[in-house]
Protein backbone atom coordinates (compact mmCIF):
# COMPACT_ATOMS: atom_id res chain seq x y z
CA UNK A 1 0.00 0.00 0.00
CA UNK A 2 1.37 3.38 -1.02
CA UNK A 3 1.16 6.83 0.47
CA UNK A 4 -0.26 9.03 -2.25
CA UNK A 5 -0.32 12.81 -2.62
CA UNK A 6 -2.84 14.53 -4.88
CA UNK A 7 -1.78 18.10 -5.68
CA UNK A 8 -4.89 20.07 -6.55
CA UNK A 9 -8.33 19.53 -5.01
CA UNK A 10 -10.44 20.59 -7.96
CA UNK A 11 -12.84 18.28 -9.70
CA UNK A 12 -10.29 15.72 -10.93
CA UNK A 13 -8.04 15.84 -7.87
CA UNK A 14 -10.81 15.48 -5.31
CA UNK A 15 -12.53 12.61 -7.13
CA UNK A 16 -9.21 10.84 -7.78
CA UNK A 17 -7.92 11.23 -4.24
CA UNK A 18 -11.16 10.19 -2.59
CA UNK A 19 -11.60 7.16 -4.85
CA UNK A 20 -8.03 5.96 -4.30
CA UNK A 21 -8.55 6.32 -0.57
CA UNK A 22 -11.63 4.16 -0.95
CA UNK A 23 -9.38 1.59 -2.66
CA UNK A 24 -7.44 1.43 0.64
CA UNK A 25 -4.60 3.85 -0.11
CA UNK A 26 -3.39 6.53 2.31
CA UNK A 27 -4.12 9.74 0.42
CA UNK A 28 -3.20 13.34 1.18
CA UNK A 29 -4.97 15.95 -0.93
CA UNK A 30 -3.04 19.22 -1.17
CA UNK A 31 -4.14 22.66 -2.30
CA UNK A 32 -2.70 26.15 -1.87
CA UNK A 33 -6.22 27.50 -1.36
CA UNK A 34 -6.49 27.51 2.42
CA UNK A 35 -10.20 28.35 2.32
CA UNK A 36 -10.91 25.26 0.23
CA UNK A 37 -8.84 23.03 2.53
CA UNK A 38 -10.60 24.44 5.60
CA UNK A 39 -13.92 23.71 3.94
CA UNK A 40 -12.92 20.11 3.20
CA UNK A 41 -11.59 19.62 6.73
CA UNK A 42 -14.94 20.80 8.09
CA UNK A 43 -16.77 18.22 6.00
CA UNK A 44 -17.99 20.54 3.24
CA UNK A 45 -17.46 19.74 -0.45
CA UNK A 46 -16.59 22.70 -2.71
CA UNK A 47 -18.08 21.09 -5.85
CA UNK A 48 -21.33 19.30 -6.57
CA UNK A 49 -20.86 15.67 -7.60
CA UNK A 50 -23.38 12.97 -6.66
CA UNK A 51 -22.14 10.59 -3.91
CA UNK A 52 -18.81 12.42 -3.45
CA UNK A 53 -19.73 13.88 -0.05
CA UNK A 54 -20.50 10.44 1.42
CA UNK A 55 -17.29 9.00 -0.02
CA UNK A 56 -15.19 11.81 1.45
CA UNK A 57 -16.86 11.47 4.85
CA UNK A 58 -16.25 7.72 4.97
CA UNK A 59 -12.58 7.87 4.06
CA UNK A 60 -11.85 10.79 6.37
CA UNK A 61 -13.50 8.80 9.18
CA UNK A 62 -11.23 5.83 8.51
CA UNK A 63 -8.23 8.17 8.33
CA UNK A 64 -7.31 7.16 4.78
CA UNK A 65 -7.98 10.66 3.43
CA UNK A 66 -6.57 13.96 4.70
CA UNK A 67 -6.48 17.53 3.40
CA UNK A 68 -3.65 20.02 3.83
CA UNK A 69 -1.90 23.07 2.41
CA UNK A 70 1.49 21.64 3.42
CA UNK A 71 2.91 20.39 0.10
CA UNK A 72 6.37 19.84 1.59
CA UNK A 73 5.13 17.27 4.08
CA UNK A 74 2.91 15.59 1.49
CA UNK A 75 5.78 15.21 -0.99
CA UNK A 76 8.21 13.94 1.63
CA UNK A 77 5.78 11.30 2.93
CA UNK A 78 4.40 10.06 -0.41
CA UNK A 79 5.82 7.63 -2.96
CA UNK A 80 3.32 8.51 -5.70
CA UNK A 81 2.42 12.15 -6.38
CA UNK A 82 -0.42 13.09 -8.73
CA UNK A 83 -0.45 16.50 -10.40
CA UNK A 84 -4.15 17.36 -10.74
CA UNK A 85 -4.21 21.13 -11.16
CA UNK A 86 -6.04 23.09 -13.81
CA UNK A 87 -4.79 23.71 -17.35
CA UNK A 88 -7.13 26.51 -18.42
CA UNK A 89 -7.13 27.78 -22.00
CA UNK A 90 -5.06 30.82 -22.84
CA UNK A 91 -6.29 33.52 -25.21
CA UNK A 92 -4.89 31.65 -28.21
CA UNK A 93 -6.59 28.39 -27.19
CA UNK A 94 -3.44 26.63 -25.98
CA UNK A 95 -3.36 25.07 -22.51
CA UNK A 96 -1.89 27.17 -19.71
CA UNK A 97 0.72 24.94 -18.06
CA UNK A 98 2.05 27.26 -15.41
CA UNK A 99 0.11 25.55 -12.60
CA UNK A 100 1.48 22.15 -13.66
CA UNK A 101 5.03 23.44 -13.87
CA UNK A 102 4.74 25.23 -10.51
CA UNK A 103 3.75 21.93 -8.88
CA UNK A 104 6.61 20.12 -10.65
CA UNK A 105 9.03 22.68 -9.18
CA UNK A 106 7.57 22.20 -5.69
CA UNK A 107 7.87 18.43 -5.96
CA UNK A 108 11.51 18.69 -7.03
CA UNK A 109 12.25 21.14 -4.23
CA UNK A 110 10.93 18.81 -1.52
CA UNK A 111 11.82 15.38 -2.92
CA UNK A 112 13.68 13.16 -0.46
CA UNK A 113 13.88 9.91 -2.40
CA UNK A 114 12.38 7.99 -5.32
CA UNK A 115 9.01 9.37 -6.47
CA UNK A 116 6.54 8.56 -9.22
CA UNK A 117 5.22 11.89 -10.52
CA UNK A 118 1.90 11.38 -12.28
CA UNK A 119 0.40 13.89 -14.71
CA UNK A 120 -3.34 13.53 -14.12
CA UNK A 121 -4.11 16.97 -15.52
CA UNK A 122 -5.01 17.16 -19.19
CA UNK A 123 -1.82 18.43 -20.79
CA UNK A 124 -0.47 18.88 -24.34
CA UNK A 125 1.88 16.36 -25.87
CA UNK A 126 5.38 16.99 -24.58
CA UNK A 127 4.36 18.17 -21.10
CA UNK A 128 5.64 15.01 -19.41
CA UNK A 129 9.10 15.63 -20.79
CA UNK A 130 8.94 19.26 -19.65
CA UNK A 131 8.02 18.12 -16.15
CA UNK A 132 10.88 15.62 -16.23
CA UNK A 133 13.40 18.24 -17.31
CA UNK A 134 12.16 20.75 -14.74
CA UNK A 135 12.52 18.25 -11.90
CA UNK A 136 15.98 17.18 -13.08
CA UNK A 137 17.21 20.78 -13.25
CA UNK A 138 16.05 21.56 -9.72
CA UNK A 139 17.56 18.36 -8.32
CA UNK A 140 20.88 19.28 -9.93
CA UNK A 141 20.60 22.74 -8.39
CA UNK A 142 20.00 21.15 -4.99
CA UNK A 143 23.05 18.92 -5.44
CA UNK A 144 21.07 15.70 -5.02
CA UNK A 145 20.53 12.75 -7.34
CA UNK A 146 17.19 11.20 -6.42
CA UNK A 147 15.69 8.77 -8.90
CA UNK A 148 12.17 9.53 -10.14
CA UNK A 149 9.73 8.64 -12.92
CA UNK A 150 7.17 10.75 -14.72
CA UNK A 151 3.94 9.03 -15.77
CA UNK A 152 1.04 10.25 -17.90
CA UNK A 153 -2.26 8.91 -16.53
CA UNK A 154 -5.07 10.92 -18.14
CA UNK A 155 -8.52 11.00 -16.57
CA UNK A 156 -11.79 10.18 -18.35
CA UNK A 157 -14.34 11.35 -15.79
CA UNK A 158 -17.77 12.63 -16.71
CA UNK A 159 -19.14 15.29 -14.41
CA UNK A 160 -22.25 13.94 -12.74
CA UNK A 161 -21.05 10.33 -12.82
CA UNK A 162 -17.39 10.72 -11.90
CA UNK A 163 -17.33 8.25 -9.01
CA UNK A 164 -18.79 5.51 -11.19
CA UNK A 165 -16.41 6.39 -14.02
CA UNK A 166 -13.39 6.15 -11.71
CA UNK A 167 -14.44 2.80 -10.25
CA UNK A 168 -15.75 1.32 -13.54
CA UNK A 169 -13.45 2.75 -16.24
CA UNK A 170 -13.37 1.53 -19.84
CA UNK A 171 -9.57 1.52 -19.61
CA UNK A 172 -6.63 2.82 -17.62
CA UNK A 173 -4.03 4.62 -19.74
CA UNK A 174 -0.45 4.65 -18.46
CA UNK A 175 2.32 6.49 -20.27
CA UNK A 176 5.54 5.25 -18.69
CA UNK A 177 9.29 5.06 -19.30
CA UNK A 178 10.26 2.29 -16.86
CA UNK A 179 8.97 -1.07 -15.68
CA UNK A 180 9.29 0.15 -12.10
CA UNK A 181 6.84 3.00 -12.69
CA UNK A 182 4.48 0.68 -14.58
CA UNK A 183 4.47 -1.85 -11.72
CA UNK A 184 3.84 0.84 -9.10
CA UNK A 185 0.96 2.36 -11.07
CA UNK A 186 -0.61 -1.05 -11.54
CA UNK A 187 -0.35 -1.53 -7.78
CA UNK A 188 -2.04 1.83 -7.24
CA UNK A 189 -4.88 0.65 -9.47
CA UNK A 190 -4.74 -2.91 -8.13
CA UNK A 191 -8.47 -2.98 -7.35
CA UNK A 192 -9.27 -2.19 -10.99
CA UNK A 193 -6.62 -4.63 -12.22
CA UNK A 194 -8.28 -7.41 -10.23
CA UNK A 195 -11.58 -6.46 -11.84
CA UNK A 196 -9.95 -7.03 -15.25
CA UNK A 197 -10.14 -3.41 -16.38
CA UNK A 198 -7.97 -3.15 -19.53
CA UNK A 199 -4.65 -1.31 -19.10
CA UNK A 200 -3.18 0.53 -22.07
CA UNK A 201 0.54 0.91 -21.40
CA UNK A 202 2.42 3.14 -23.81
CA UNK A 203 4.92 5.97 -23.85
CA UNK A 204 4.22 9.34 -22.26
CA UNK A 205 3.56 11.21 -25.50
CA UNK A 206 1.02 8.66 -26.71
CA UNK A 207 -0.85 8.73 -23.40
CA UNK A 208 -1.04 12.52 -23.60
CA UNK A 209 -2.43 12.32 -27.13
CA UNK A 210 -5.03 9.66 -26.20
CA UNK A 211 -6.79 12.09 -23.87
CA UNK A 212 -7.13 14.85 -26.47
CA UNK A 213 -8.00 12.43 -29.25
CA UNK A 214 -10.79 10.87 -27.18
CA UNK A 215 -12.44 14.10 -26.09
CA UNK A 216 -12.13 15.72 -29.50
CA UNK A 217 -13.76 12.73 -31.17
CA UNK A 218 -16.72 12.82 -28.76
CA UNK A 219 -17.09 16.56 -29.32
CA UNK A 220 -17.03 15.90 -33.06
CA UNK A 221 -19.88 13.37 -32.71
CA UNK A 222 -21.97 15.98 -30.91
CA UNK A 223 -21.34 18.64 -33.55
CA UNK A 224 -22.01 16.10 -36.29
CA UNK A 225 -25.43 15.09 -34.94
CA UNK A 226 -26.29 18.75 -34.34
CA UNK A 227 -25.57 19.60 -37.97
CA UNK A 228 -27.64 16.60 -39.06
CA UNK A 229 -30.45 17.73 -36.75
CA UNK A 230 -30.50 21.15 -38.38
CA UNK A 231 -30.68 19.51 -41.81
CA UNK A 232 -33.43 17.13 -40.63
CA UNK A 233 -35.57 20.13 -39.70
CA UNK A 234 -35.23 21.49 -43.23
CA UNK A 235 -36.06 18.25 -45.04
CA UNK A 236 -38.76 16.90 -42.71
CA UNK A 237 -36.73 14.05 -41.18
CA UNK A 238 -36.59 12.99 -37.51
CA UNK A 239 -33.06 13.15 -36.15
CA UNK A 240 -33.91 10.83 -33.26
CA UNK A 241 -34.74 8.04 -35.67
CA UNK A 242 -31.62 8.86 -37.68
CA UNK A 243 -29.43 8.74 -34.56
CA UNK A 244 -31.07 5.53 -33.32
CA UNK A 245 -30.46 3.75 -36.61
CA UNK A 246 -26.89 5.05 -36.76
CA UNK A 247 -26.22 3.92 -33.20
CA UNK A 248 -27.29 0.36 -34.00
CA UNK A 249 -24.20 0.11 -36.15
CA UNK A 250 -21.50 -1.29 -33.88
CA UNK A 251 -18.89 0.80 -35.65
CA UNK A 252 -20.64 4.01 -34.60
CA UNK A 253 -22.42 3.34 -31.23
CA UNK A 254 -25.33 5.44 -29.95
CA UNK A 255 -23.32 7.44 -27.42
CA UNK A 256 -22.99 11.20 -27.91
CA UNK A 257 -25.51 11.22 -30.76
CA UNK A 258 -27.94 13.46 -28.88
CA UNK A 259 -28.81 16.77 -30.57
CA UNK A 260 -29.13 19.92 -28.51
CA UNK A 261 -27.82 23.46 -28.02
CA UNK A 262 -24.14 22.47 -28.19
CA UNK A 263 -21.55 21.02 -25.85
CA UNK A 264 -19.96 22.84 -22.93
CA UNK A 265 -18.15 22.07 -19.70
CA UNK A 266 -14.55 22.02 -18.58
CA UNK A 267 -13.24 19.43 -21.05
CA UNK A 268 -14.59 19.44 -24.60
CA UNK A 269 -14.23 23.19 -25.36
CA UNK A 270 -10.79 23.40 -23.76
CA UNK A 271 -9.44 20.15 -25.18
CA UNK A 272 -10.62 20.75 -28.75
CA UNK A 273 -9.05 24.21 -28.74
CA UNK A 274 -5.81 22.80 -27.33
CA UNK A 275 -5.67 20.01 -29.92
CA UNK A 276 -6.15 22.54 -32.71
CA UNK A 277 -3.30 24.58 -31.26
CA UNK A 278 -1.04 21.52 -31.08
CA UNK A 279 -1.81 20.77 -34.75
CA UNK A 280 -0.93 24.32 -35.73
CA UNK A 281 2.27 24.20 -33.67
CA UNK A 282 3.46 21.07 -35.46
CA UNK A 283 2.13 22.18 -38.87
CA UNK A 284 -0.30 19.26 -39.01
CA UNK A 285 -3.75 20.89 -38.80
CA UNK A 286 -6.72 18.92 -37.45
CA UNK A 287 -9.32 20.56 -39.66
CA UNK A 288 -12.18 18.31 -38.58
CA UNK A 289 -11.76 19.54 -35.01
CA UNK A 290 -11.46 23.13 -36.17
CA UNK A 291 -14.86 22.74 -37.85
CA UNK A 292 -16.25 20.97 -34.78
CA UNK A 293 -15.52 24.08 -32.71
CA UNK A 294 -17.13 26.39 -35.29
CA UNK A 295 -20.21 24.16 -35.53
CA UNK A 296 -20.61 24.12 -31.76
CA UNK A 297 -20.48 27.89 -31.46
CA UNK A 298 -22.91 28.24 -34.35
CA UNK A 299 -25.33 25.79 -32.69
CA UNK A 300 -25.75 28.08 -29.69
CA UNK A 301 -26.64 30.99 -31.97
CA UNK A 302 -29.08 28.81 -33.90
CA UNK A 303 -30.98 28.14 -30.68
CA UNK A 304 -31.40 31.89 -30.19
CA UNK A 305 -32.58 32.23 -33.78
CA UNK A 306 -35.12 29.46 -33.18
CA UNK A 307 -36.69 31.51 -30.37
CA UNK A 308 -36.55 34.74 -32.38
CA UNK A 309 -38.16 33.24 -35.46
CA UNK A 310 -40.96 31.62 -33.47
CA UNK A 311 -41.80 34.52 -31.17
CA UNK A 312 -40.82 37.57 -33.21
CA UNK A 313 -40.22 40.67 -31.08
CA UNK A 314 -38.77 39.63 -27.70
CA UNK A 315 -38.77 43.05 -26.06
CA UNK A 316 -40.60 42.87 -22.72
CA UNK A 317 -41.37 39.17 -23.20
CA UNK A 318 -40.79 36.97 -20.14
CA UNK A 319 -39.08 33.63 -20.71
CA UNK A 320 -38.93 30.75 -18.23
CA UNK A 321 -35.51 29.10 -18.34
CA UNK A 322 -35.09 25.55 -17.02
CA UNK A 323 -31.45 24.63 -16.54
CA UNK A 324 -28.31 26.71 -16.99
CA UNK A 325 -25.51 24.24 -16.13
CA UNK A 326 -23.81 22.64 -19.12
CA UNK A 327 -25.30 19.24 -18.23
CA UNK A 328 -27.42 17.71 -15.44
CA UNK A 329 -26.03 16.48 -12.10
CA UNK A 330 -23.38 19.19 -11.89
CA UNK A 331 -23.11 22.82 -10.80
CA UNK A 332 -20.55 23.52 -13.52
CA UNK A 333 -21.34 26.32 -15.97
CA UNK A 334 -18.00 26.53 -17.75
CA UNK A 335 -18.68 27.09 -21.47
CA UNK A 336 -22.35 26.18 -20.93
CA UNK A 337 -24.61 27.02 -23.91
CA UNK A 338 -26.72 29.11 -21.52
CA UNK A 339 -23.91 31.67 -21.26
CA UNK A 340 -24.37 32.62 -24.91
CA UNK A 341 -28.10 31.96 -25.27
CA UNK A 342 -29.31 33.93 -22.25
CA UNK A 343 -27.11 36.93 -22.98
CA UNK A 344 -28.45 37.06 -26.56
CA UNK A 345 -32.06 36.83 -25.39
CA UNK A 346 -31.52 39.69 -22.94
CA UNK A 347 -29.96 41.78 -25.73
CA UNK A 348 -33.28 41.39 -27.52
CA UNK A 349 -35.09 42.84 -24.51
CA UNK A 350 -36.36 39.61 -22.91
CA UNK A 351 -36.80 39.16 -19.17
CA UNK A 352 -35.76 35.82 -17.72
CA UNK A 353 -37.05 33.68 -14.87
CA UNK A 354 -34.51 30.93 -14.15
CA UNK A 355 -34.43 27.70 -12.23
CA UNK A 356 -31.59 25.19 -12.04
CA UNK A 357 -31.28 22.63 -9.20
CA UNK A 358 -27.56 23.37 -8.72
CA UNK A 359 -26.72 26.32 -10.95
CA UNK A 360 -27.90 29.38 -9.04
CA UNK A 361 -24.71 30.07 -7.06
CA UNK A 362 -22.45 30.05 -10.11
CA UNK A 363 -25.11 31.59 -12.33
CA UNK A 364 -25.42 34.65 -10.13
CA UNK A 365 -21.84 35.72 -10.80
CA UNK A 366 -21.61 34.49 -14.38
CA UNK A 367 -24.72 36.49 -15.31
CA UNK A 368 -23.94 39.50 -13.14
CA UNK A 369 -23.89 41.83 -16.17
CA UNK A 370 -27.51 41.00 -17.00
CA UNK A 371 -28.74 40.48 -13.45
CA UNK A 372 -31.28 43.32 -13.76
CA UNK A 373 -33.06 41.35 -16.48
CA UNK A 374 -33.31 38.02 -14.69
CA UNK A 375 -34.73 36.41 -11.56
CA UNK A 376 -33.66 33.13 -9.97
CA UNK A 377 -36.59 31.06 -8.78
CA UNK A 378 -37.12 28.39 -6.11
CA UNK A 379 -38.42 25.68 -8.43
CA UNK A 380 -39.39 24.97 -12.03
CA UNK A 381 -43.01 26.02 -11.60
CA UNK A 382 -42.12 29.42 -10.17
CA UNK A 383 -39.74 29.94 -13.11
CA UNK A 384 -42.50 29.09 -15.60
CA UNK A 385 -45.28 31.14 -13.97
CA UNK A 386 -46.58 34.15 -15.93
CA UNK A 387 -44.13 33.63 -18.79
CA UNK A 388 -44.62 33.91 -22.53
CA UNK A 389 -42.39 30.92 -23.26
CA UNK A 390 -40.67 27.99 -21.61
CA UNK A 391 -37.10 27.07 -22.67
CA UNK A 392 -35.46 23.82 -21.51
CA UNK A 393 -31.67 24.18 -21.72
CA UNK A 394 -30.48 21.40 -19.38
CA UNK A 395 -32.14 17.98 -19.14
CA UNK A 396 -32.33 17.57 -15.36
CA UNK A 397 -34.49 14.55 -14.53
CA UNK A 398 -37.09 16.66 -12.74
CA UNK A 399 -37.76 18.54 -15.98
CA UNK A 400 -38.62 15.31 -17.83
CA UNK A 401 -42.03 14.91 -16.20
CA UNK A 402 -43.45 18.39 -15.79
CA UNK A 403 -47.10 18.84 -14.88
CA UNK A 404 -48.14 20.15 -18.28
CA UNK A 405 -51.63 21.18 -17.23
CA UNK A 406 -50.22 23.17 -14.33
CA UNK A 407 -47.65 25.02 -16.41
CA UNK A 408 -50.15 25.71 -19.21
CA UNK A 409 -52.52 27.32 -16.70
CA UNK A 410 -49.71 29.36 -15.13
CA UNK A 411 -48.21 30.72 -18.36
CA UNK A 412 -49.30 33.82 -20.26
CA UNK A 413 -48.13 32.38 -23.58
CA UNK A 414 -47.84 28.89 -25.02
CA UNK A 415 -44.36 28.63 -26.54
CA UNK A 416 -42.52 25.46 -25.48
CA UNK A 417 -38.85 25.27 -26.55
CA UNK A 418 -37.50 21.82 -25.77
CA UNK A 419 -33.85 22.27 -26.73
CA UNK A 420 -32.90 18.87 -25.27
CA UNK A 421 -35.65 16.87 -27.03
CA UNK A 422 -36.94 15.27 -23.83
CA UNK A 423 -40.64 15.45 -24.80
CA UNK A 424 -42.72 14.11 -27.66
CA UNK A 425 -44.27 16.68 -29.97
CA UNK A 426 -47.73 15.06 -29.91
CA UNK A 427 -47.90 15.15 -26.11
CA UNK A 428 -47.00 18.84 -25.88
CA UNK A 429 -49.14 20.05 -28.78
CA UNK A 430 -52.13 18.12 -27.43
CA UNK A 431 -51.92 20.33 -24.34
CA UNK A 432 -52.16 23.46 -26.48
CA UNK A 433 -48.49 24.46 -26.65
CA UNK A 434 -46.53 25.55 -29.70
CA UNK A 435 -43.68 23.03 -29.58
CA UNK A 436 -40.13 23.61 -30.85
CA UNK A 437 -37.27 21.14 -30.54
CA UNK A 438 -34.01 20.26 -32.32
CA UNK A 439 -34.05 18.14 -35.48
CA UNK A 440 -37.58 16.74 -35.39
Amino acid sequence: MYNIAIIGTGYVGLVTGTSLADFGMNVTCVDNNAEKIDMLNSGKIPIYEPALDDLVERNVYYKRLTFTTNIKKAVEESEVIFIAVGTPPQEDGSADLHYVMDVAKDIATYMNGYKVIVDKSTVPVGTGQKVKKTVQNILVGRGVDYEFDVVSNPEFLREGSAIYDFTHPDRIVLGVESEKAEDIMKDVYRVLNLNEVPFVVTNIETAEMIKYASNAFLAMKISYINELANLCEKVGADVHHVAKAMGMDGRISPKFLHPGPGYGGSCFPKDTEALVKIGQQFKSPVTLIEQTIKTNENQKQLMVEKVREAMGELKDKTLGILGITFKPNTDDMREAPSLIILNELVKDGAKLQIYDPQGQKEGQWRFKDISNHMTFCEDEYEAIGNTDALIILTEWNQFRNLNLDRIKDSMNGNYFFDLRNIYQREMIEKKGFKYYCVGR
